[in-house]
This record gives C-alpha cells, sequence and structure tokens, in this order.
C-alpha cells in the first residue's frame, strides 16, 4: 500500500467548521438595517411639500369644552361676528369633531346658505352625521378629510373655519396648499374668501401655537393676515387670512423656523 503522508486526512468535522466561519462573516452584513429617511416617515401624498420644522401637537378629543360653557361666554357668535359671517354664506368646519360649531354656522348662515363640516376621525364623523340628521340641519354636509388634504372643492367658500385644531396638523404647507384653491376668489358682486383661525397662544405640548408661527406658516404658502385680535375670555386668539398672489409650487415654498413664543 503507497504511503502519502502530506494528504490531510477527510474530516466530518471540517465543512460544519466553514460554514459558521461563513456565517460568523456575514453576520455583522445581514444585521445592518438601513435607517428610515425622513419622507419614510411622512404620507407619500405630502412628500412634495417641505415638512413641518416644528412640533406637532397630539390629537385631543373631538369634545374642547362643553356647549354650555362655551355659550356661556359667548365663543361662538362672537367668532362668527368676528368673521363678518352673513346669511346666505358657503363656509366650511374643519376638524369639526362634535359639532359645536358646525350646528351654529348652519343657523347663522340661514337656509340660503351651506355648511361643509369635515373631520379626518371616522367615527366622529360618523357621531356628527347622526347628530344633523337628529337636528334636521338640512344645509350641512358631511365629508371625510385627509390629514394632508381638507379635500374641499374649488372656489366655493366665503369662510373656512380651523379652531382649535391647527396645531395638530402634521403638514402645514400641503394642507393650507390644498386648501386655498377652496376659497372663493374676488369679483365684482362678492368679497374674497377668508380662513378663519382660532387657537392658543401657547406651547405645542399644550395644544396651542405660537401667533408668530401661524402668521409665518400662512404667509409661506401664499396667504396674507387681514385681521387679528387677543380673546382669552373666548378661548384664544381669532385671525384671519385671504390668499394673496399667485399660488406657490411645493418646491417654492420656504418652511418657517420653529418660533416659539418667549413671551
Amino acid at each position: 500500500m503507497r504511503n502519502y503522508p502530506n494528504r490531510i486526512a477527510w474530516s466530518p468535522a471540517r465543512p460544519i467548521a466553514a460554514l459558521i466561519v461563513l456565517m460568523l462573516m456575514t453576520a455583522p452584513l445581514g444585521a445592518c438595517k438601513r435607517l428610515p429617511d425622513e419622507d419614510d416617515l411622512r404620507a407619500e401624498t405630502a412628500r412634495a411639500y417641505p415638512p413641518a420644522s416644528r412640533p406637532v401637537s397630539e390629537l385631543a378629543g373631538n369634545q374642547w369644552s362643553t356647549e354650555t360653557a362655551r355659550d356661556k361666554r359667548g365663543e361662538a357668535e362672537e367668532i362668527m361676528k368676528a368673521a363678518g359671517l352673513e346669511t346666505g354664506m358657503t363656509v366650511a368646519d374643519i376638524g369639526a369633531g362634535e359639532g359645536y360649531y358646525t350646528v351654529r354656522l348652519a343657523e347663522k348662515v340661514g337656509a340660503s346658505g351651506r355648511v361643509l363640516a369635515q373631520d379626518i376621525d371616522e367615527e366622529a364623523i360618523d357621531r356628527l352625521a347622526e347628530r344633523v340628521n337628529r337636528e334636521s340641519l338640512d344645509n350641512v354636509s358631511i365629508k371625510l378629510g385627509a390629514p394632508d388634504d381638507p379635500r374641499l372643492p374649488e372656489n366655493s367658500f366665503d369662510r373656512i373655519f380651523l379652531v382649535h385644531m391647527y396645531h395638530e396638523v402634521r403638514e402645514p404647507y400641503a394642507f393650507l396648499s390644498r386648501l386655498r384653491p377652496a376659497l372663493l376668489g374676488k369679483t365684482d358682486n362678492q368679497d374674497p374668501g377668508e380662513v378663519i383661525v382660532v387657537d392658543v397662544n401657547r406651547d405645542f405640548s399644550q395644544h396651542g401655537i405660537p401667533p408668530k408661527q401661524l402668521f409665518c406658516e400662512f404667509e409661506a404658502v401664499g396667504y396674507e393676515l387681514v385681521g387679528f385680535m387677543e380673546r382669552p375670555e373666548l378661548g384664544g386668539y381669532f385671525a384671519r387670512f385671504r390668499a394673496k398672489g399667485p399660488a406657490l409650487a411645493p418646491g417654492d415654498i420656504t418652511p418657517c423656523p420653529y418660533q416659539p413664543d418667549k413671551g
């Protein structure tokens, strides 16, 4: 028998050892995960627009306060008066919730006017629809919106109300840009449509937004401020905006820096 002293004897353990080494070499590569891009955390429909550069309040309950308490301080009546609301107008109530403003707007504009109540909460919309039917509000329509798009028909509204909800809008530039076409334009017989904002001058963590931040974000997408008043007794401040100049393309919008109110 020939003797081959230099040949390495075969062992069943060798393939197993080689496999273990290969696994150890490739394990770090397999463990690496791609970090999420900022856009991955945003709605795809909003990605063409700049992201918010400030905090966003968490969604709160739809019942901001009892309706009786709000009526005692005359909140809705004062806000509608300041907004110049008249019989026959067409208005939108964005973030309508339980319908506090919806039912009062419906009464104010009368049978010849129209109210579109919108919210992104399907359960709230269902409850509001039941209320509208129960109270026979024939001049009210209900619509489900999206966080970055109010989904309003173009050239349709004399007033659009954003009451105690703007601080919860996660995509302010997409939202406001898509809201703008819904306002009625100026004609010989018609005043321009306005966006009415009611909010509180406090930090986003406390469900408010400093006025400076609000003004900047509206201006960034082509609105001008035409009225403002502080009304703490009515639950915050009141601001009126109109569309100004041509609409801006998403890429032409300069986002606002975070401007906390330092008093």
